[in-house]
């Protein structure tokens, strides 16, 4: 089939009727390097317009791509964090405001260099577009601070790829190299992929201009641990790219071809020896190789003329070189393919509106003169988003009960579906939205606010239904209170007469739709009111014999009895739904911490093996390069992570019924809180529960 599209778009080609094929949407890539391949003549079109021209029809490719970029609404970058006058940086209103719109994951690609090497059109080239982050012409640096641009991950449907170009390293008339410092240390830190670009070849003066990778343990702080502080920053760091420009050197090493990863680990080698030199030497080499657990590197020729390049924005692919073309795309596929969404420690994933809270905190930290922490920034986003996702959660839950209950409900079980329904969304969202809630006070608090919001609606449900029976009972039974007022019974068979006016009226009452639940509680209310009135009027009766008499009497006490015995029984019916109603919301609460517990647990062991396979390749590449000391000291690293890894995957067990006992009490006190109302019972017996858990430990 390929042959003959092939044939096809050559005929037409040569007949000049179509001028262009293009073939830069990112989902076209591996058609495209088919027809690079097999139809060198064909010419690539402007970075900014990625569709596939057929016919003259617009491909569903590109307007696949125009829906996904409309989607997020940025046309252009807008800065995230600026420099000011003063040297201080700050986040902007602008960039937060976006992010905090993108409440997906995100996957987060920041480019840094030195200044003046191009970082802006890889971005540029990235967001599929020819223009965007700015490029200049000029040894002027263009880009101030850190500038982002959202667009959807074309890969990755319900992602948001996030750009960020920052600000370009050694700029001399910047006078503070800390500034750079930090500038690299945010990209590190906000960042999944890291793509750090620079000029001609990776020797020592390049590896040395990367001197900032030898103070990411003196600018960030992970947490107080006895442990390798490298590892550590390793589980949190992104997987690195390094991009080299204006490459004019052959791939080979030792007379034979390697590829560019080979080239950029070659590099990376140390040396041995313990001479100031050496270490120097070693310090950078050693840092890449201890924080980045994926290392990758691709390198360009120069993409045109010198003359050229000073307009590269108004340059399109036909302009530029054909090779640097190809080794762009391959780029391109590889961030877009590869590019893992941000995560924090655990393996926890960023959205784009945590990643702003991120940017605050570690900006705030750098603005007070603090070393930024990731355990702070963790407990402090974990508190900010906690508590949205139990604000949010709450409002979903008021909401379904407003949209769907019609009160009062004609049993308590129809409140108790609702309830339930609208506390499992409600639950969703929490658990969707929070992390690091450890000792679960947010989820508590998240109980507690739904069993006092039930609580409330069981109360206005009950007195609804009360008034609204009370409203029918005085209309229907009006007429035999008219009676009783005149004294129209008492005469001979007048208490036959009246109880059958009573029964009548009875029957009429409970014809009477739309009263709710406390319909008979309000109908025996009234007819326990009204049995000494029948009392008197058998006294009255004459007409009765007084054996008569006392067979009636005992027939009103049995009747008596059995009207509160029916009202304690509905009460406790009630009771008990309610009661369900709440064991419900803490076993689907329960259920939903599990799955959620489950899929930490995944996460944590995919970070560990991560890094444990990363730590196993360099204490083999360490042993072999003759770093003896250092293969031992990493061997003993990579031991700890294996025992960490396997507590991890056995934590499921002891530590889940802690966590669900705890859950259980807390729901259970907080429902022992809320009064008066069913909350008591449901507590007591969330509680009992809780305790009863422990015992399987």
């Amino acid at each position: 089939m390929l042959d003959s599209c092939l044939t096809v778009l050559g005929d037409r080609l040569t007949q000049r009727r179509y001028q262009k094929l293009t073939v830069r949407d990112p989902v076209l890539f591996p058609l495209h390097r088919s027809l690079h391949r097999r139809l060198p003549v064909l010419g690539h079109a402007r970075a900014s317009e990625p569709h596939l021209v057929i016919g003259g029809a617009e491909s569903r490719e590109r307007a696949r791509y125009r829906e996904r970029m409309a989607s997020v609404g940025m046309q252009v970058p807008v800065c995230l964090v600026e420099n000011g006058a003063d040297g201080r940086m700050s986040v902007q209103q602008e960039a937060l405001q976006i992010l905090e719109q993108i409440q997906q994951p995100v996957v987060v690609v920041a480019v840094v260099g030195l200044y003046r090497t191009g970082k802006s059109y890889l971005m540029n080239r990235l967001a599929g577009k020819q223009t965007g982050f700015a490029l200049g012409s000029t040894i002027e640096s263009k880009t101030k601070g850190i500038w982002m641009w959202c667009v959807p991950h074309p890969n990755k449907p319900g992602h948001t790829l996030v750009l960020l170009d920052t600000e370009g390293l050694g700029d001399v008339d910047k006078g503070d190299e800390k500034h750079d410092t930090w500038i690299f240390c945010l990209a590190v830190l906000l960042s999944s992929t890291l793509v750090y670009n620079s000029m001609g070849t990776i020797d020592n003066n390049a590896l040395e201009k990367l001197q900032y990778v030898t103070e990411l343990t003196e600018v960030i702080q992970v947490k107080s641990s006895e442990y390798d502080q490298t590892t550590e920053l390793m589980r949190v760091f992104p997987s690195f790219v390094w991009t080299v420009r204006d490459f004019t050197l052959e791939l080979q090493l030792n007379g034979q071809p390697i590829t560019a990863d080979q080239y950029l680990e070659s590099a990376l080698k140390l040396k041995p020896g313990s001479k100031p030199e050496i270490l120097r030497h070693n310090q950078v080499r050693q840092g890449l190789r201890d924080f980045f657990a994926v290392r990758r590197c691709f390198v360009f020729e120069r993409p045109a003329s010198t003359k050229k390049m000073r307009q590269m924005e108004q340059l399109t692919d036909d302009d530029l070189d054909e090779s640097f073309v190809e080794e762009a795309e391959n780029f391109c596929h590889y961030i877009f393919s590869n590019a893992q969404p941000k995560t924090m420690r655990g393996g926890l994933g960023v959205t784009g509106r945590m990643l702003g809270c991120l940017a605050e905190t570690y900006v705030e930290a750098i603005r007070s003169g603090k070393v930024p922490c990731l355990e702070s920034a963790v407990e402090s986003l974990a508190l900010i988003q906690n508590g949205r996702a139990v604000a949010e959660a709450l409002d979903l839950y008021q909401r379904e009960m407003q949209r769907w209950v019609r009160l009062p409900t004609d049993t308590q079980e129809a409140l108790s579906h609702i309830h339930s329904n609208a506390s499992t969304q409600a639950i969703s969202t929490f658990t969707n939205a929070s992390f690091n809630d450890l000792e679960h006070k947010h989820q508590d608090e998240l109980m507690r606010n739904m069993a006092r919001q039930y609580d409330e609606w069981c109360w206005r449900n009950v007195e609804e239904s009360r008034r609204q029976s009370k409203g029918v009972l005085s209309r229907v039974f009006g007429p035999l209170e008219e009676a009783l007022g005149r004294g129209d019974f008492m005469k001979p068979g007048g208490y036959q007469d009246y109880r059958t006016a009573l029964d009548t009226h009875t029957h009429l009452y409970r014809q009477e739709q739309g009263t709710g639940l406390m319909r008979e509680e309000v109908l025996m209310d009234y007819l326990t009111d009204r049995s000494s009135v029948g009392e008197n009027i058998l006294a009255a009766d004459r007409s009765l014999t007084q054996a008569e008499q006392q067979r009636e009497a005992e027939v009103l006490r049995r009747e008596d009895v059995e009207r509160e015995r029916v009202r304690l029984e509905e009460q406790t019916r009630v009771q008990q739904e309610a009661l369900l109603a709440q064991q419900r919301s803490s076993e689907e609460a329960l259920r939903q911490l599990e799955l959620k517990m489950e899929e930490e647990r995944i996460r944590n062991t995919q970070e560990l093996d991560r890094v444990l396979n990363a730590k196993l390749r360099e204490q083999e590449a360490s042993l072999q390069e003759g770093f003896r000391e250092r293969s031992r000291l990493l061997q003993e690293e990579v031991q700890r992570l294996r025992e960490e890894r396997r507590g991890a995957g056995q934590a499921k067990g002891g530590g889940w019924l802690d966590t669900t006992a705890d859950v259980l009490e807390q729901t259970g006190t907080a429902a022992l809180m809320i009064a008066p109302g069913y909350g008591k019972l449901a507590g007591g017996a969330a509680m009992v529960a809780g305790k009863f858990l422990r015992l399987f430990k």
